[in-house]
């Protein structure tokens, strides 16, 4: 039997495992990230956000000034991504498209988006993802986290929402801790 207090314990719990990563790691590793370092390419033929009409990926999304390189299905192996490419992922395919689709959230596609051409930038984006996010699953219910996702999660339309918060809790954990890697080869390379 659920009571109240199992309810908020399990809900909190699922929050604060994603919140204490992001506050203790993933977040101050992004303070005083500069546009040279978002946008660097740790080596040749990165994917990356590049100026409309200037990429050679087989794909490119995004309505503003710059767009996001990808191709489907990946090649084998997928290249490198830059701090930039990672961060647009985590804003749109982690974050913003899940908080959109489940909680309200504004609009977010990677054909539709307009990427950040700034380091600035891409943090505002990132912050407003994880806060529509974060507040989404924190007014989750237990019986929101057994109900099935739906149609707008494709293959994953008939799992719980538990699984759908705990693999987005693994996405954001892996692919920041990839941008604080990019930042520590950054911070020592060979200038």
């Amino acid at each position: 039997m659920t009571t109240p207090s199992t309810e908020l314990d399990l809900v909190s719990r699922l929050h604060e495992q994603l919140d204490f990563h992001w506050q203790v790691a993933a977040r101050p590793r992004l303070a005083g990230l500069t546009d040279e370092e978002y946008l660097w390419e740790p080596v040749a033929g990165c994917w990356s956000i590049r100026p409309r009409g200037t990429s050679t990926a087989p794909i490119q999304g995004g309505r503003g000034p710059v767009t996001i390189e990808f191709a489907f299905p990946e090649p084998d192996p997928p290249p490198v991504t830059t701090v930039a490419w990672r961060l647009a992922h985590v804003i749109v395919g982690v974050f913003g498209a899940r908080a959109h689709a489940h909680f309200g959230g504004p609009p977010a596609d990677y054909q539709e988006w307009e990427y950040a051409a700034t380091a600035d930038e891409a943090l505002a984006q990132l912050d407003a993802a994880y806060a529509a996010w974060s507040e989404g699953v924190r007014g989750l219910s237990v019986e929101d986290l057994s109900r099935p996702v739906g149609p707008a999660e494709g293959e994953w339309a008939d799992h719980p929402m538990l699984e759908l918060v705990l693999h987005i809790n693994r996405e954001a954990i892996h692919h920041l801790a990839e941008v604080a890697l990019l930042r520590d080869l950054w911070a020592h390379q060979a200038r």
